[in-house]
């Protein structure tokens, strides 16, 4: 850090944003329930982004540049580094904006459920959670990856900020196999920011009854349009449509008409009217800003506009920080009446996305359990394609939650009228 300093100094650099992460992980590779292989990661990588002010055509511009810094450079090598973004900077052309000043507090341990916790130790908590729902002989594990992630951050600016804090992550992914009536596998993902063991087991128990039905399901949905209900991380990609659209690097390029105030829901709503808030996974902002959660959408207005100190500035909002997690309450109808009626309960899809330029969701149906005169049907096959802009007031939340590193909300929700294509 001595070094940096030094050296943006001597290049004449006044504003800067250095930021610091030191990771330790712990990566644990299985077949079936057998560790097969471990690896273990301790990294250190320094990033040094440079700002540089100067006039083009009477007008006040700010550039910005980064390089990277890695531990053991000699003092003249980073200088040359830095030396190469100085230059860059003057060719990036951004109307001139104030760095946040940020805050100089005491280092922050880590406070989450890993906390304290060797990460061995926590990779064997989460291991046994994810096999605890592996109990059945005709549909398995065959193998998962499981990553353990301790990072401590420390950000230093020129605007006054030196902050430090810990955090630690797990994620990891598992293929779930049934071999008959037709041998197929699954694939899942995880992602948690505590020892959430109850919820990783049920979701892996989930994944496990999910995949014994894809290898009974035969056919494709009838071609038509469905009453279709999503669940789990298709709620998260959904809802991120609201998220993106809110912005303030999409509203300041007209990508986004988002304003203040506006009922983003289009009006009134026949279903349940939508409320979203932003959680803040980190306590600082990437320019050393005390960061906090904020409500995004309250009763379908809009009440955020979230993002970096540069559109921030051109918009005349504050500067938030960059989110990504969201709360969404859950609503008053159980999965049982959400399901009751005739629909397509789409579980699993090859790639659900949604485009927050057009508001279209959709992906690939891998597996999905009609609902129709009585019966409940397992298909496989076909695509789904929707526009939130159309079905954005008949939305239906289940009063059951589910929760991840970045969601915390309805397990599903039922919404009309939704194209499939199939057979």
């Amino acid at each position: 850090m001595e070094k940096i300093l030094s050296a943006l100094k001597e290049l004449g650099v006044e504003q800067y944003v250095i930021t610091e992460k030191h990771t330790d992980s712990l990566e644990c590779f299985y077949v079936k329930k057998n560790l097969d292989l471990t690896r273990r990661a301790d990294t250190t990588v320094t990033t040094v982004q440079v700002f540089r002010p100067f006039e083009k055509d009477g007008v006040k511009m700010l550039g910005d540049s980064e390089a990277t810094v890695r531990p053991g450079m000699p003092e003249e090598e980073i200088k040359k580094v830095l030396e190469k973004a100085w230059f860059a900077a003057q060719f990036v052309a951004n109307p001139w904006y104030p760095l946040p000043a940020g805050v100089k507090e005491p280092p922050k341990t880590d406070e989450g459920g890993f906390a304290g916790r060797p990460l061995s130790e926590s990779m064997k908590t989460m291991a046994a959670a994810l096999f605890a729902a592996d109990t059945a002989k005709d549909v398995f594990l065959n193998s998962a990856e499981i990553f353990m992630r301790r990072t401590d951050t420390r950000i230093l600016t020129s605007a006054g900020a030196d902050v430090d804090w810990e955090r630690t992550d797990v994620w990891g992914e598992y293929v779930c196999q049934c071999p008959a009536p037709v041998d197929v596998e699954t694939y899942h993902q995880f992602n948690y920011r505590a020892p959430e063991t109850a919820a990783l087991t049920a979701d892996a128990a989930h994944a496990l009854e999910m995949t014994k039905a894809r290898a009974q399901a035969a056919a494709a949905p009838k071609t038509g349009t469905y009453t279709l209900v999503l669940d789990r991380e298709q709620m998260r990609e959904l809802l991120s449509y609201y998220v993106d659209r809110s912005s303030s690097s999409m509203i300041y390029q007209k990508y986004s008409p988002f304003q203040l105030g506006d009922n983003v829901q289009g009006g009134e709503a026949a279903g349940d009217i939508l409320t979203i808030g932003l959680k803040a996974t980190e306590p600082y902002t990437g320019y050393g800003a005390p960061m906090a959660d904020r409500p995004l959408v309250d009763n379908g207005v809009l009440k955020t506009i979230h993002g970096g100190p540069r559109f921030a500035h051109y918009l005349g909002v504050e500067p938030t920080g960059n989110y990504r997690a969201i709360a969404v309450p859950t609503g008053d109808t159980p999965m049982e009446a959400l399901t009751k009626e005739p629909c397509l309960y789409a579980v699993a899809f090859s790639d659900f996305q949604m485009d927050p330029l057009s508001g279209h969701f959709g992906g690939e149906l891998r597996l999905g359990f009609l609902y129709e005169n009585g019966k409940v049907t397992p298909v496989t096959g076909g695509s789904v394609n929707g526009s939130i802009l159309d079905c954005q007031g008949r939305m239906t939340f289940s009063a059951e939650r589910y929760r991840s590193a970045d969601y915390d909300g309805p397990l599903a929700v039922r919404i009309e009228g939704v194209a499939v294509a199939g057979a």
